[in-house]
Parts: C-alpha cells; sequence; structure tokens
C-alpha cells in the first residue's frame, strides 16, 4: 500500500486500480499513466470562478436529465473498448462536468466522457498539462470542453466535430456572454462569472 506521494516512481505508468490503493492526502490525476500532481488548494479566485460557473450551469441545467459536478470528482476515461480498473489510465478531476448519460455515473465518479468539462487554469497548469488534456477530452469523446483563463479573463471553447476532433470556437472574454452549443439553454453572462 502507498500511504506517501513520495513513494511513487513518478516515471513510471499506473493504472486506476493503482490509484484506488494509494492514501495520502495529495491530490493528484493520471493522464495516459503518468501522474500529474495537483495544486494543494485552488486559490479563492479560482474557486470564485468555478463556484459563479457551477451557479449559472446548475441553475440552467436543472430541466435537463443530467447532472454537473466539481472537483474533486474522478473522470475515469478508459481505453476504448477497456473499462477494467486495470486498462484504465487516465483518471482526471475537471474543475466542472455534466453528464447526461446518467450510466456513467457510479459511486467513484464517471466512467467515460462527459458531455461538458470545464477546467479553470491555474498558474501551476503546466503547457504539458494542459496539451495532454485537450488530447484526451478530444480522444475520450468530450463534446464540449471550455478552457477558462482567469488571468486574462477569457474562455476558449472547443467543440467536438463529427470526426472526432476538436475545433476552436471564437474565445468569449468578460462581459460577453456564452452561449454551449451541446445545451442550447445555457447562456452565461461572464461578467457574472469573472467578479472579484
Amino acid at each position: 500500500m502507498i500511504t506517501s506521494f513520495d513513494q511513487l516512481d513518478l516515471t513510471r505508468q499506473y493504472t486506476y486500480a493503482d490509484y484506488l490503493k494509494w492514501q495520502f492526502k495529495e491530490r493528484l490525476e493520471l493522464i495516459r499513466g503518468y501522474i500529474y500532481k495537483m495544486s494543494p488548494a485552488p486559490s479563492r479566485r479560482h474557486q470564485g470562478i468555478v463556484w459563479n460557473l457551477s451557479l449559472a450551469i446548475g441553475n440552467q441545467i436543472k430541466e435537463h436529465p443530467c447532472r454537473a459536478y466539481s472537483a474533486p470528482f474522478d473522470v475515469r476515461l478508459p481505453i476504448k473498448d477497456k473499462k477494467s480498473n486495470q486498462e484504465i489510465t487516465t483518471v482526471l478531476q475537471p474543475d466542472i462536468c455534466v453528464i447526461c448519460d446518467l450510466s456513467k455515473l457510479d459511486d467513484r465518479g464517471c466512467l467515460g466522457a462527459p458531455e461538458l468539462v470545464i477546467e479553470v487554469l491555474s498558474p501551476g497548469s503546466s503547457p504539458r498539462e494542459i496539451s495532454q488534456k485537450f488530447n484526451v477530452y478530444e480522444e475520450s469523446g468530450v463534446r464540449e470542453y471550455w478552457v477558462v483563463y482567469p488571468e486574462y479573463e477569457h474562455v476558449n471553447i472547443f467543440l467536438l466535430d463529427e470526426s472526432g476532433k476538436f475545433v476552436g470556437q471564437h474565445p468569449k472574454v468578460n462581459g460577453e456572454l456564452l452561449c454551449s452549443a451541446v445545451f442550447p439553454d445555457l447562456t452565461i453572462d461572464l461578467s457574472e462569472v469573472f467578479i472579484e
């Protein structure tokens, strides 16, 4: 049993089965089996943005048979057609995710791609981590992906096209309305998200 983060070998690949055995406080994510340590506690601004987005989303999707969750909430993205814990090598904790296929939900979180994933970047987010997450969200079939940049007060939006590739939309900035393509009723005034 692993009881300390220091016991992990950061150069090797792990599976979700390994992840379940770890007994320490540090939060981390697995991307294709490799460990990405998460910030111990997000900043107050980061948490405020997540809260504001969660409120807006929760109020507007309650008429849908969907559920919204915020981190920490495990989203397990299995290799195509393989769903055993030994074969899952990607476990992420997006800031917010919306799942409409409720059969993907279990007591451990979500097994499979949410319809919408939102990541609010922190100063500690590395370019490699951002790129890796983009790739695994695209490959797993996340239909809509928002990347929120608190420092610049804008949101990059990516929609999955028919060929399974993300297509970037025009960024939305503070003061504009962000309209979801997957949830047409979901419109968020970003001036109510990027408030201090």
